[in-house]
């Protein structure tokens, strides 16, 4: 069977689109920038290089066996770990505002979060798939609960909170989608609450709830990001003012290639560019629910949904930070944002949703019941069993 073109074509449409739009925000070259050496075509050329690589991670997802996916969740739990811890090996691990979030990997960085959510789906599925996982028991839940509490720490000694909201959210749904009883979901989120309001009362990240509740209280200091995401959304109007003439790129909205790409989006697009990529991205998570609906084998059931899931959850808080429904957060706007260690990831995420939707493991539970059909038959003619 054919693998879903329809897939494929909107994530070339959404890549091809984001590298237009890291060309259109970094093309202009500030005095910082010109101090570096840096050319207007810098970063859009590193990142035609990641996307060359990501396609090649694509292939390759694709390609593979889903039954060697599924033996690999464990070894890949293992070594996104690592990497994770890797980032705080001096040489090795690169800070950047603050943080420790990336490995030195040539030519560029690379962020072993990413990997965890990717390693995280693939462990959950197989979980979940297995004959011992009960949604009655507490010891079922407790279990993927613990491991993904073992990376939380180390996300926070970056600290990486963006990824910490990420990988919660990820785990707890494709749980509650496993059939989990609710009150286990519910006594976990009560004993969690301590350390959830000990979390937002650091200063860093309190100064970042108070800008968003109120980012006009100081447009110069904490809430100057926000503020600028909502003039560039504000200036864009319904059609924008057209691609390549943000204002707002003009060093004065940060990470307007990066995190905050959507309001560029906005500013040049107007509202009829940022409708256009929201209902994109729509298509894409329709489609892997799509597939996942389609397959009978309860693993990868469960890998499509929470691929699907993976992807929008990032997807959605970016629209949300970038509109000021919730506090700023640090995560990349899927296959559009500056970023290779998103871009694989997602990209690998795709390749594996275009992998389940050839139908290779429906194939084979439809050969295996045939098989056990056509012997039930034999037996029954060569015996006279009827069962």
């Amino acid at each position: 069977m054919k693998y879903d073109k329809w897939m494929l074509f909107v994530t070339i449409l959404l890549i091809g689109f984001g590298a237009l739009m890291i060309y259109s925000s970094t093309s202009v070259i500030t005095p910082v920038l010109a101090k570096k050496n840096v050319t207007e075509f810098y970063y859009f050329k590193r990142h035609i290089f990641t996307m060359l690589i990501g396609f090649g991670i694509m292939f390759f997802a694709y390609r593979l066996k889903l039954s060697t996916i599924k033996k690999m969740a464990v070894p890949l739990l293992i070594f996104s770990f690592v990497l994770l811890i890797l980032v705080f090996v001096p040489g090795i691990g690169v800070s950047a505002n603050n943080a420790r979030r990336w490995i030195r990997l040539w030519p560029s960085t690379f962020q072993p979060s990413e990997l965890v959510k990717l390693s995280m789906v693939i462990f959950l599925a197989k979980y979940m798939s297995m004959l011992g996982y009960r949604t009655d028991s507490l010891v079922s839940f407790i279990k993927p609960v613990l491991v993904m509490a073992v990376f939380q720490v180390v996300f926070l000694k970056q600290p990486d909170f963006g990824s910490v909201i990420s990988l919660t959210l990820l785990t707890f749904i494709m749980l509650f989608l496993s059939g989990i009883r609710l009150r286990y979901l519910a006594y976990l989120l009560v004993l969690a609450l301590p350390v959830i309001y000990k979390l937002i009362m650091e200063p860093y990240r309190l100064k970042r709830v108070m800008a968003f509740l109120d980012p006009w209280k100081d447009p110069q200091g904490s809430g100057f990001q926000l503020v600028q995401s909502f003039i560039a959304l504000g200036s864009g109007g319904l059609t924008g003012v057209g691609l390549g003439k943000s204002r707002q790129k003009l060093a004065f909205l940060p990470e307007s290639h990066t995190d905050f790409i959507f309001s560029l989006i906005g500013e040049e697009l107007g509202f009829i560019g940022v409708l256009v990529v929201i209902t994109l991205f729509l298509f894409l998570f329709i489609k892997g629910i799509s597939i996942a609906n389609r397959s009978r084998d309860r693993f990868v059931y469960y890998l499509a949904f929470g691929l699907s899931l993976m992807i929008s959850l990032q997807t959605l808080i970016n629209f949300a930070v970038a509109t000021g429904m919730v506090p700023t957060k640090g995560l990349p706007l899927p296959f559009i944002s500056y970023g290779g260690s998103s871009l694989f990831v997602n990209m690998a995420a795709i390749g594996i949703l275009l992998n389940i939707s050839r139908g290779e493991e429906n194939r084979k539970i439809a050969d295996i019941n045939q098989e056990l059909i056509v012997r039930r038959k034999a037996r029954r003619i060569i015996y006279g069993i009827r069962n």
